[in-house]
């Protein structure tokens, strides 16, 4: 029977009704998705580890930058550019507004969809410095990711850190961290968690300067999970990445990042390996630019030398008396 009603339908809406079939199994396939599914996609769309700065330029405000060298040197003496001295902030608060575009947005093998993806951020972090190179990190952060074509995939994740930090300066200012990490991921809204992971995070990271404005940072992560809610998509990731990072001006800096990664899970025999090559472009307002001055320091010239006259003694009314005196 159903063979028959196929024979008699016309090619072109043959074509429409096997694309529109085709529609409906890639959707169904969008919006039944595990919960290891929605994870995969959470560590895609997170951003890349980032490349840390060198801590000691806000602690000790110096800087090795000096004016350029003219003909008049000899006579001007040295020179060098005075700058503000900066204080150690231990808080600090970042406020994002990314843009992703994924050509598979439910990563299936099959039925590949592309949407855009909006993912607001906000984060906040306390990190006193114990002592001149131990620093305490207490972190949180809030991620919303908002799909333009599939809102059913619309979810949020929530992090709280907590950790030390310790910088190796004779090594090349390598960084150690050891932090625990709470991740909670939810669906629509704040209330409707369908994931919660527990995790001790190991990492070390080894910045390597070119000039004032270029950094490339090697490093290597190991995040061992405790214990998560289901323990389904539970598992141990091993990651190693290196990332380049370029200020092209004062209010816009340019990163790329390549990521390897491994994952372990704990229940069952699976392991993934995934390559991730991430580029970004972050403009930042720039608050009241710092005065800068350029202090020349001349050399005392030489002084002609000037005669001193000397005082006289003083003398004695008697003695003046009797030097006046005519000798017999």
């Amino acid at each position: 029977m159903v063979h028959r009603i196929w024979s008699v339908i016309p090619p072109v809406w043959k074509c429409r009704i096997v694309f529109s079939f085709a529609l409906i199994a890639a959707i169904s396939s969008v919006a039944a998705q595990s919960p290891s599914q929605i994870l995969d996609r959470a560590d895609l769309l997170q951003n890349a580890p980032p490349i840390s700065d060198d801590p000691y330029d806000s602690i000790t405000g110096t800087d090795s930058s000096h004016a350029a060298a003219s003909p008049n040197d000899p006579d001007l003496g040295e020179q060098a550019i005075l700058k503000r001295q900066e204080r150690y902030r231990p808080f600090t608060a970042s406020v994002a507004a990314p843009f992703f575009y994924t050509s598979n947005v439910a990563l299936t093998r099959t039925a590949e969809r592309s949407d855009v993806i909006f993912a607001p951020a906000f984060s906040a972090t306390y990190a006193p410095r114990l002592t001149k190179t131990l620093f305490a990190t207490f972190s949180v952060g809030q991620q919303q990711f908002y799909y333009d074509r599939f809102n059913e995939l619309n979810f949020g994740s929530f992090d709280g850190r907590a950790g030390l930090s310790y910088v190796l300066p004779r090594l090349h200012d390598l960084l150690l961290r050891v932090e625990y990490n709470y991740n909670r991921l939810t669906e629509h809204e704040f209330d409707s968690e369908f994931y919660s992971n527990h995790s001790i995070a190991f990492s070390a990271e080894l910045p390597f300067r070119i000039g004032r404005a270029q950094q490339v940072g090697l490093g290597v992560e190991t995040n061992v999970s405790v214990a998560s809610d289901p323990q389904g998509p539970r598992r141990h990731e091993f990651d190693g990445y290196v990332g380049y990072t370029v200020n092209l001006t004062r209010s816009l800096t340019a990163s790329a990042v390549a990521r390897i990664a491994v994952r372990d899970y704990v229940a069952g025999d699976r392991t993934d390996v995934s390559e991730i090559l991430g580029l970004t472009a972050t403009p930042s307002p720039t608050a009241t630019p710092t005065p800068t001055a350029t202090q020349r320091q001349r050399r005392p010239r030489p002084q002609p030398r000037r005669q001193v006259r000397r005082p006289r003694p003083h003398r004695h009314r008697c003695q003046r008396l009797q030097s006046s005196a005519p000798h017999r």
